[in-house]
């Protein structure tokens, strides 16, 4: 019968349209933003900058050495140095940042900040949600809007950030070993030097 093709091509259509509402298997369209997919942990957005404890200045771990500055391909980061030093997680002293701005509208999401880092001080969000009205101003972020805490790392890279704690945790158990050492060895040193000292001064039976 002419036509019985296409007839059967619309029941199939029809069949489907009423399955994409009823049938549950097929319920795959998100309304978004009632409902929002899980985001994957590899997520990556724009990049934030990691503190540890509460204060964000105090526990910034980024040191201003610039070179995410000068690594990154759109050159939308700055950074201007201090010129006062505060201690790392070390005890070290070191510089900061008085200026880290990133342009988030130039920003490509590379990545490439997060993999020159020498200090673990600097991640990829996975925030998406920041369209505003101030094109430019809104998407410059200051080191106040970069400034996110290691719990925030911990909640949305959870696997990467318990690996980079441990890692943190080892250099600084080994920078504090090797200052003790170093400290033992100057006392002995000194106890030596005071005993030969006082050897030198004692007088001798005639």
């Amino acid at each position: 019968m002419v036509g019985t093709g296409i007839l059967k091509g619309m029941v199939e259509t029809a069949r489907n349209f009423v399955g994409s509402y009823t049938d549950e298997a097929r319920l795959t369209t998100v309304e978004y933003p009632e409902e929002r997919v899980p985001l994957q942990e590899a997520t990556r957005q724009f990049p934030f900058l990691v503190h540890d404890g509460p204060d964000a200045h105090a526990g910034l771990r980024c040191v201003a050495c610039q070179i995410c500055e000068k690594e990154c391909p759109p050159q939308c980061i700055y950074i201007e140095k201090s010129k006062d030093k505060k201690p790392d997680y070390l005890g070290k002293p070191q510089f900061y940042p008085a200026i880290f701005d990133i342009d988030i509208s130039v920003c490509m999401s590379c990545q490439i900040c997060v993999e020159v880092c020498p200090f673990e001080a600097i991640k990829m969000d996975t925030a998406f949600e920041l369209s505003n009205t101030d094109r430019f101003g809104g998407l410059l972020w200051h080191k106040e809007d970069l400034a996110k805490s290691n719990e925030h790392y911990h909640k949305i890279h959870p696997t990467e950030a318990t690996a980079v704690d441990e890692r943190l945790a080892a250099e600084k158990a080994k920078a504090e070993a090797k200052a003790n050492a170093e400290a033992e060895a100057k006392a002995r040193a000194a106890a030596e030097a005071k005993t030969k000292a006082a050897g030198a001064t004692a007088p001798r039976a005639t």
